[in-house]
């Protein structure tokens, strides 16, 4: 025959909700026992009856040094939880602050971009107008330093190209021989040292 399901309500008669609890109650016990054994598990079961009556299983030999430990054990979670909430917070004021100044630095953009302008009063135009000039100034001056380094540059390289010249200039007069002048002409010597200088001009 089968077994009935039992109903999950506290039982009425008390012979019977007796005899439940007695037989359950041996029932966790021996469950403890067998736990801590077979998985080496540190167990403590603590079971008060209807009545007042103490129920106790460890599977230590002191079930108050179990109990210190879950003690402690929940303390560290509580701070934990503590510590996680206030971090938490914290971020969230991150969030806020962050959201504010962006949202500060999207209104002064547009105020720079000359939007947005009508509920500024005079001052607030002239402190704008102060920005911009001041941020005029940094540009131009960091425009006249990059103007100022490409021309530095410029010179730097003209200096070469002159060095350069002058030494093909000297190496062409060297190995030049003094019958082409004949042969070529003054003119046609200066054509094909200029043609000799192009060449190794673009190979620099």
């Amino acid at each position: 025959m089968a077994r009935g399901k039992i109903q999950m309500k506290r039982i009425e008669n008390t012979t019977s909700r007796q005899a439940t609890f007695s037989k359950r109650r041996n029932g966790l016990m021996k469950k403890a026992y067998e736990l801590s054994v077979l998985c080496d598990a540190e167990i403590a079961v603590i079971i008060f009856s209807q009545r007042g009556r103490l129920y106790e299983f460890s599977s230590s030999t002191n079930m108050q040094k179990t109990i210190e430990r879950y003690r402690q054990h929940a303390t560290e979670d509580v701070a934990k939880k503590a510590n996680m909430e206030q971090y938490m917070l914290h971020l969230q004021h991150e969030a806020v602050d962050m959201a504010r100044q962006i949202e500060l630095l999207e209104l002064s953009k547009r105020k720079f971009l000359g939007q947005g302008l009508g509920s500024c009063s005079v001052d607030d135009l002239q402190e704008i107008s102060g920005e911009l000039e001041r941020s005029l100034s940094t540009i131009r001056a960091k425009k006249d330093q990059l103007f100022k380094e490409q021309i530095e540059r410029l010179k730097a390289k003209e200096v070469l190209l002159s060095e350069e010249n002058s030494r093909l200039h000297e190496k062409c007069g060297e190995t030049e021989k003094p019958r082409q002048f004949a042969t070529f002409g003054p003119r046609m010597l200066l054509v094909k040292l200029d043609r000799q200088i192009a060449e190794k001009m673009s190979m620099i």
